[in-house]
């Protein structure tokens, strides 16, 4: 399994000969991107935000790529055909299995709408080696998944998990590998340091990728 992270929450994973393509937003989006985004067999977005459902490159994206989301996701980009998920829905990609998960987004006043959001979804995707689990933007709740790799936001500010409750969280999906995620927004900056610190702290196994920055897990 390879992933390319790309800004902010974007993942690239591609694995068993398929590509797919998780929340490609705005934020320091760059025209290059698109042939590689327009390349891909489905797109999964977590949620209605702009840093994670860049509309006017989707509108772009090939008819014979699938995009899934929840129906709030539809409610919000009209222009958009997108296949509807739930939380527990299935999607299958020939041997592979995305599993549609429960989030939770937090709520912070400078983010107008936040509030509004109930249909935040995660994902895990299962090739039958790896599972790979993003989160979106999420806090903290009680659940059981399991998952060799984890795409978790670390920066906090109410929105999501902090880098000490991510450090928790790592271990108790059982990831042997982190791979820290929404770190691009200038509003609400990542304390490295801090990161650093929390996931040495409980032993987790991580990665800081730089955005175009690839690692391939067997």
């Amino acid at each position: 399994m390879k992933i390319t992270k790309y800004p902010q929450s974007c993942l690239l994973v591609e694995t068993k000969g398929k590509k797919i393509l998780i929340d490609p937003g705005t934020l320091k989006y760059k025209e290059e991107y698109f042939d590689v985004w327009n390349n891909v067999d489905i797109i999964l977005i977590t949620h209605k935000h702009p840093d994670h459902c860049n509309t006017e490159i989707l509108e772009k994206i090939s008819n014979n790529i699938k995009i899934y989301s929840t129906q709030e996701v539809q409610d919000a980009n009209k222009t958009l055909n997108i296949n509807i998920i739930k939380e527990n829905d299935i999607i299958e990609l020939d041997s592979i299995k995305v599993e549609v998960v429960h989030a939770l987004h937090g709520y912070q006043p400078l983010l107008k709408g936040a509030k509004e959001i109930n249909e935040n979804v995660g994902y895990i995707i299962d090739d039958g080696e790896n599972r790979l689990y993003t989160t979106s933007d999420t806090i903290c709740f009680k659940n059981d998944y399991k998952a060799d790799i984890l795409c978790i936001p670390v920066t906090g500010y109410g929105l999501t998990m902090s880098a000490f409750e991510a450090a928790l969280y790592s271990k108790e999906v059982g990831a042997t590998l982190t791979i820290p995620i929404h770190m691009d927004n200038p509003a609400f900056p990542p304390d490295f340091k801090f990161i650093e610190k929390m996931f040495n702290k409980y032993d987790v196994e991580y990665e800081i990728l730089e955005n175009e920055e690839s690692i391939e897990v067997e």
